[in-house]
Formats: C-alpha cells, sequence, structure tokens
C-alpha cells in the first residue's frame, strides 16, 4: 500500500493544475475551451448530422439500487384523467377546461443515475478537491464551490472518439482491461488524428452495448477503462474532458490499492471534468462509416445549484 500510495502522489506532483487559472478558479480544465476552441469545433458540423450520446432515464437503465436508483417518472396528470373529466375546472385557479386538457410529471432521479458528468466537487482526497477547496464546503445544502452548475453553457468542444474494441477487432474490452497511454496514441496514429488543447476525449470500451438490458454489475463492478498511468498523458495534452461508456471511467478493479485513482488525480487535481455511461454506439458505427473521428460535442449539464453531478442530453454534430 505505501508504493501504491507513493505511485499516487507522483502523479498528482507531476500533473496538478491547481493554481493554473487562479485561486477562485471552479471551473479546472475547461478554461482550455474558450472562443477559438468553439469555432474550431463548429467548423467540424458539415453533413449537419446529429447523434444523441445519451441513455434514455427510466426504470431499465444500469442501476441496481445498492448505490444509487434508476430514474423514475412519476406521472401526476394524465389523458384519462382529462377523459374523464377531472381536469374540469383546471387546477390553479385557471378557471374551466373549455376543452383544455394535459398531462405532467415529476422525475426522481440521483443527479448520477444516468448519462451524466461528474461536478469537480465529487470527489474528495485527503479532505480536499478541485483546487485545494476544502471538503467541508460540500454541505447538506450543496458545495458552495466547485458545483456542476459551474459548467453550464461551457461544455461545446471538439470531441475525439476513440473507439477501442473496433480498433482491437474485438466487440467489447473485457472487465479489468486497462486502455493505457500507449493505446492511445497508438490509436490516435493509425486515425490520423492528433489531439488538441481543450479538445474532448470519448472513450469507448464496448461494455455498455455488451450489458445492454442485462446490465449485471455494469454499475459499480469490473469494467474496462483509462488506466491510472493514463493521468499524465492526459496533463500532458491539455484534455479538458474525458467521457467513457462505463460506469466509473477507470478500469475495475482498480490497479492501485485506492479507490478509483485516476478520478484522484485527473479529476480532482488536473481539474478534467469526468463524463460517465455516454452511449457511443451510434456514434461508433457513423464514425467508422464516414471515417471521421471528430466532431463538434455539446454536453451541457443542467445549472442544478450545488450539486456534485448532472444528467445531460449530449450531442455528436457532424
Amino acid at each position: 500500500m505505501d508504493n501504491d500510495l507513493h505511485l499516487l502522489r507522483t502523479y498528482i506532483e507531476r500533473c496538478s493544475n491547481w493554481g493554473r487559472w487562479g485561486e477562485d478558479d471552479q471551473i479546472g480544465a475547461m478554461n482550455l475551451v474558450g472562443p477559438e476552441e468553439v469555432r474550431r469545433a463548429a467548423a467540424l458540423v458539415t453533413a449537419g448530422k446529429v447523434i444523441s450520446l445519451t441513455l434514455p432515464y427510466n426504470q431499465h437503465g444500469p442501476q441496481t439500487g445498492s448505490f444509487r436508483a434508476n430514474p423514475q417518472i412519476l406521472t401526476t396528470a394524465t389523458g384519462t384523467d382529462h377523459l374523464a373529466g377531472m381536469q374540469d375546472p383546471l387546477p390553479g385557479g385557471f378557471g374551466p377546461a373549455h376543452g383544455f386538457g394535459f398531462a405532467d410529471d415529476v422525475l426522481v432521479m440521483p443527479t448520477q443515475s444516468g448519462t451524466q458528468w461528474d461536478a469537480l466537487s465529487h470527489i474528495f482526497w485527503e479532505g480536499r478537491m478541485w483546487n485545494g477547496r476544502p471538503a467541508s464546503e460540500v454541505t447538506s445544502s450543496g458545495s458552495t464551490s466547485n458545483s456542476i452548475e459551474n459548467l453550464t453553457g461551457r461544455i461545446a468542444m471538439r470531441g475525439v472518439l476513440v473507439d477501442m474494441p473496433a480498433h482491437r477487432g474485438v466487440d467489447s474490452l473485457e472487465p479489468g482491461d486497462a486502455i493505457g497511454p500507449d493505446d492511445l496514441d497508438e490509436y490516435l496514429e493509425a486515425h490520423q488524428i492528433t489531439v488538441q488543447p481543450g479538445d474532448a476525449l470519448i472513450v469507448r470500451t464496448g461494455f455498455m452495448k455488451a450489458r445492454r438490458g442485462d446490465w449485471g454489475d455494469y454499475a459499480g463492478g469490473s469494467a474496462p477503462g483509462l488506466s491510472l498511468h493514463t493521468a499524465p498523458w492526459l496533463r500532458q495534452h491539455d484534455i479538458a474532458a474525458v467521457a467513457t461508456d462505463t460506469w466509473g471511467v477507470e478500469v475495475r478493479p482498480n490497479e492501485i490499492g485506492c479507490f478509483q485513482p485516476l478520478h484522484v488525480v485527473s479529476l480532482v487535481h488536473s481539474g478534467i471534468t469526468f463524463g460517465e455511461m455516454f452511449d457511443l454506439d451510434a456514434l461508433a458505427v457513423d464514425c467508422a462509416a464516414d471515417g471521421r473521428y471528430e466532431f463538434m460535442f455539446v454536453a451541457s449539464p443542467l445549472p442544478l445549484t450545488g450539486a456534485a453531478g448532472s444528467p445531460v442530453s449530449a450531442l455528436a454534430l457532424k
């Protein structure tokens, strides 16, 4: 364990961006995305294709309920209410219906139960979160710093798809299969792609497709993913965000005796925003068909004040 902690602290020292954008910064590596990067991403939209990267939010999602539950929609006003005359007069003092009817519902869900972004307030290491903020700033009322609303309206950038199972000629990577920096370099070279500062790295493992409909321990169990050893690579290339088709971005079981060590290095200390459970299958098919693995990536989180994460309707525009 001592060797594991030494390695982790070495990576933290190498990869830390604390203070890089000022002591009050709350958006981390998203500072790398400005007007020039947005214009560069928008120039990639030539065919007018829009591809959703978001799982349906319903009771058939991957969560088991042991840690998080799947989203639940509670219908509070229905068409049968309307047909039965139960909406005449209208509620709220709106008066007689005169033929008007409506449906309404309530959504109940953890903010990280489906396709979602982790806020920079989501993970702590030794009592601190991004940019050295104390964990005590996250209370039962939410977080006073680094929370998800700081990223609303900012995640519009160039996305680069790394479709690792297609590259290896398999349907899906296996649980415990780590994607390392050499794998990323080999893939990018093979596809003649150069990542640039402010890019979003979109990593497909195929694991969502393999488990879809029969999720098993997809949410929290063993899984393929990014290796801890990619942390310096992500920092060196100034990647602003990483999104994958797995529950936790990084490989599980974890490579060292610390839970989710890549989160500790790259999210807490590099300030890279992590996206989890992105549905990348349709995008992979399209990229293979047209040979274009870069696109405009738009995935703004909801402005949930003080929240540690947010659902998102993520899009690839080509």
